[in-house]
C-alpha cells in the first residue's frame, strides 16, 4: 500500500515538474521567437508596400516587379536543406544570428537601387542571406517542444504574420510620405526596416540556447525532465521507422505535403507581394488608405476559405468595395493553415531526416514565390486586368486544400492532448 502511494506521489511530482518545465520554456522562448519572425516578415514583405511608389519612380512594369520578387526565391531555395541541417547538427543560435545580420544589411542596401538589374541583384542576395531561416526555426522548436506542444508553439510563431502587418502597414504608410535627405519614402522603408534585423541578430547570438541540456536558466529537475521527454519521443519515432535523409525525402506523404505547400505558396506569396497593389487598383484609394485597410482583415479559416474569397473576387471584380473586402479576407484566412500543416511532418520524422525534410518542403514550396509572382505580373500585363490573377490564386488554393484532405497520416506517437503549456 505504501509503495502504491509513493508511486502515485512520484508520478504527481513528475507531472508538476513537466508542467513547470513546459511553461518556463514557453515563456522564455516563444516571445523571442515571435519577435524574430515579426522582424523577418516585415523585411520580407516591405517591398510590397514600397511598390506603391517604387515601380512608378523607377519605371518598372508589373512583369519587372514580379520577376524581381521571384528572384528572391531562386537563391532562397538553394540553401534551405543545408541550412536546416546546420541548425540540427551545429547551432541554431549562431546560424540564425548570421541570417538576421546578413539579411538586415541587404535590406538596407535595397533602399539604394535605381535600375531593374540592381533590384534583381538585391532580391537575389536577400534570398541568399535569408535562406533557411524558417525551416531553421521549425527545427529549433522541435529541440524544445514535445509533440503535445509543438503545433501550438508553431502557431505562436505564425501569429507573427498578422502582428507584423499590424506594425508594418501603418509604418509603411507613414514612411511612404517621407522625403528626407533627397531620398524617397520607399527608400527609407528599406533602410529603417533593415536596421532591427542587424541589432536583434546580435542579441540572438547571446540570448538563444541551442538545446535544453545547455539551458542554465532551467532548474536541474526541469532540464532533466525535458531532455528525457524529448529523447523518449525520438526513440518512439525510431521504433516505428528510423528514416534516413533520402528515405524521408522520398516518402509519398512528404511529397504530397511538398506539392500542397508549393501550390499554397504560389497563391499566398503572390497575394502577399501584390495585395497592396491589388487594393490600390481596385479601390483607387491613396497609399495611406491602402496601408490602413491592410491592418484589419486577418482571420483564421485556411486554404479553401481563401479559395472561395478569391473566386468571389473574380466574379465581382468590377464592384470595388466588395472585391476589396473579399480580397483582404482571402489573404487573411490563410494564416490558420500553417501551424497545422507544419505539425504534420514533425509527427513522422526526427533529427537530421526531419531537418532535411523541413528544408525540402519549404524550399520547393518557396518556388511558388517565383511561379506565383511572375505569373501574376505576366497575367496583369497580358490581360490588363486583375481577374485572371484572382482566378489563378483561387485555383491553386483549391488544389492545395484537396491534397491536404487526401493525405492520410497516422500520428507517430499515440499521445493524447495534454493541457496547454500556458495553463
Amino acid at each position: 500500500m505504501n509503495s502504491e502511494v509513493a508511486t502515485t506521489a512520484t508520478k504527481a511530482d513528475a507531472r508538476d515538474v513537466g508542467l513547470r518545465a513546459r511553461r518556463r520554456v514557453a515563456y522564455r522562448l516563444l516571445p523571442f521567437v515571435f519577435l524574430l519572425y515579426v522582424i523577418n516578415y516585415i523585411d520580407r514583405v516591405n517591398v510590397s508596400f514600397a511598390n506603391l511608389r517604387m515601380s512608378a519612380d523607377l519605371g518598372f512594369s508589373d512583369r519587372v516587379y514580379g520577376l524581381g520578387i521571384g528572384m528572391f526565391y531562386v537563391t532562397y531555395v538553394l540553401f534551405e536543406i543545408p541550412g536546416a541541417i546546420i541548425v540540427e547538427r551545429w547551432s541554431a543560435r549562431k546560424w540564425i544570428a548570421r541570417i538576421m545580420i546578413s539579411w538586415g544589411i541587404v535590406t538596407i542596401l535595397t533602399g539604394f537601387v535605381r535600375t531593374a538589374s540592381q533590384f534583381y541583384a538585391a532580391r537575389f542576395l536577400l534570398g541568399v542571406a535569408e535562406s533557411s531561416f524558417f525551416p531553421g526555426m521549425i527545427v529549433y522548436l522541435t529541440h524544445w517542444f514535445c509533440a503535445r506542444d509543438r503545433s501550438r508553439s508553431i502557431a505562436c510563431l505564425y501569429t507573427a504574420n498578422p502582428a507584423a502587418t499590424l506594425i508594418g502597414a501603418p509604418l509603411a504608410g507613414w514612411l511612404l510620405r517621407v522625403h528626407w535627405q533627397s531620398l524617397a519614402g520607399w527608400r527609407w522603408l528599406f533602410i529603417l526596416e533593415g536596421l532591427p534585423a542587424v541589432g536583434v541578430g546580435i542579441i540572438t547570438y547571446f540570448y538563444m540556447t541551442d538545446r535544453p541540456a545547455q539551458a542554465r536558466w532551467l532548474p536541474d529537475d526541469e532540464r532533466d525532465w525535458l531532455v528525457n521527454e524529448l529523447q523518449a519521443e525520438l526513440e518512439a519515432k525510431k521504433k516505428l521507422r528510423n528514416y534516413t535523409i533520402m528515405e524521408a525525402l522520398g516518402d509519398r506523404r512528404i511529397l504530397t505535403l511538398m506539392t500542397a505547400f508549393f501550390l499554397a505558396l504560389t497563391g499566398a506569396l503572390g497575394t502577399v507581394y501584390w495585395i497592396p497593389t491589388f487594393v490600390k487598383r481596385l479601390s483607387g484609394a491613396p497609399n495611406e488608405t491602402v496601408t490602413s485597410l491592410l491592418l484589419h482583415w486577418h482571420a483564421a479559416i485556411p486554404l479553401l476559405g481563401s479559395a472561395l474569397m478569391f473566386a468571389l473576387v473574380t466574379a465581382i471584380a468590377y464592384r470595388a468595395p466588395f472585391a476589396v473586402v473579399f480580397l483582404l479576407l482571402g489573404s487573411g484566412f490563410l494564416f490558420a493553415y500553417y501551424p497545422a500543416f507544419w505539425a504534420i511532418p514533425t509527427t513522422m520524422l526526427g533529427e537530421t531526416a526531419a531537418a532535411a525534410t523541413f528544408g525540402l518542403i519549404n524550399s520547393i514550396g518557396q518556388l511558388g514565390g517565383l511561379a506565383g509572382n511572375y505569373t501574376i505580373g505576366f497575367l496583369n500585363d497580358r490581360t490588363q486586368s486583375l481577374v485572371a490573377s484572382f482566378g489563378l490564386i483561387a485555383l491553386v488554393y483549391v488544389v492545395a486544400g484537396g491534397l491536404i484532405l487526401s493525405l492520410k497520416t497516422r500520428a507517430a506517437l499515440g499521445e493524447t492532448q495534454s493541457p496547454a503549456f500556458f495553463k
